[in-house]
């Protein structure tokens, strides 16, 4: 741990001598739950009790005009003597000429449409089968192009598939729709994800967020077929978030999330074949701070019934979890650039 910190003050000591005219941010967040969790009215010792659920370090800024970088490395997941990008959720490079169009490389967020998908996890309380089971960071290249005044984006992304643990090169062909439109807002997707060689699983994702005033909602839909298959609705996930904020301080939601896989087909690893389960729950959000979202009280409650076609899935039929916990952010150093201009 020491050695992680000591690189990561070292990187930072070097952005700042290099770029002492940019734009710097050095970040770091943590969350520290207590929960009990029961399974059919036994007790789960092994995931009960005090848990250091995220340790996360985040830097970003730019380091010409027209460059810019972001990166987040997670301090409390391992990652092997080989490779310390195990542990790294994206690193990438973005390179954007002009106020419409963005090129990036780097580790990426695999582009699949949804909120619940696109929230961080430290955000997260409980979550779809699907979610549980997608490694969602993988190297990459995108482009985007930004249109209507800003109110919607396009990406093509090109990186490895999340599946790659089960077989060597092989990719991800992802393309998204980021829509802004006032009250309604959006983060589609159409996926080509290659599994196994030659074989591909496809995903439509359509991810939507609808915001009332203090009350808003989250509602997402994702279906998956294989190769050659056109069904609908035999393997897919809804996930649903409705919140509401009676006031600046508080905020309180109930979700719900339904995982099915009706298919014989074994390409899907996320959801398998024999699952429906539905997850419910809900909580309540504390911003103690005035004006501030740094620090952050939570309690839920959920509870999980159905079937999972997994035997080691994440979401175990008649699972039960209470938790209460704290999030913090620490703002460790901002240095500002003048404003870049892209004439």
């Amino acid at each position: 741990m020491k050695k992680i910190l000591l690189t990561l003050l070292w990187g930072t000591c070097f952005f700042v001598v290099q770029a002492q005219e940019e734009l710097l941010k050095l970040q770091a967040e943590t969350r520290i739950d207590y929960q009990r969790e029961y399974v059919d009215g036994r007790s789960i010792h092994s995931n009960s009790g005090f848990k250091g659920k995220y340790l996360n370090v985040i830097i970003s800024g730019t380091i010409a005009k027209q460059f810019s970088y972001s990166y987040r490395q997670r301090l409390n997941k391992a990652h092997s003597d080989q490779s310390f990008f195990d542990a790294t959720d994206w690193l990438y490079l973005t390179y954007r000429p002009d106020e419409h169009w963005g090129l990036s490389v780097g580790k990426q967020v695999v582009g699949i449409g949804g909120y619940e998908y696109d929230r961080a996890p430290i955000d997260l309380y409980f979550c779809s089968e699907y979610w549980n089971n997608i490694p969602c960071y993988q190297m990459g290249i995108s482009a985007d192009y930004t249109f209507n005044r800003k109110k919607d984006k396009v990406m093509f992304q090109l990186c490895q598939s999340p599946f790659r643990a089960d077989a060597d090169d092989i990719y991800s062909y992802n393309l998204m729709w980021y829509g802004s439109h006032g009250w309604f807002n959006t983060i589609y997707s159409v996926n080509m994800i290659e599994y196994q060689p030659d074989k591909y699983i496809n995903y439509i994702a359509l991810g939507h967020h609808l915001d009332f005033g203090k009350t808003a909602l989250e509602l997402d839909f994702m279906n998956r077929a294989a190769d050659h298959q056109t069904y609908f609705f035999k393997n897919c996930s809804v996930m649903g978030e409705l919140s509401y904020r009676p006031s600046e301080s508080f905020n309180l939601f109930g979700k719900v999330t339904y995982d099915v896989n009706r298919t014989q087909v074994k390409a899907d690893y996320c959801v398998h074949p024999g699952t429906e389960l539905t997850h419910v729950g809900g909580g309540v959000e504390f911003y103690p701070l005035k004006n501030n979202k740094n620090l952050r009280l939570h309690a839920f409650y959920s509870y999980a019934f159905g079937h999972n076609g997994n035997t080691e899935g994440a979401i175990p039929p008649e699972q039960n979890i209470l938790n209460i916990g704290i999030k913090w952010k620490v703002d460790f150093l901002s240095l500002k650039n003048k404003k870049i201009n892209f004439n």
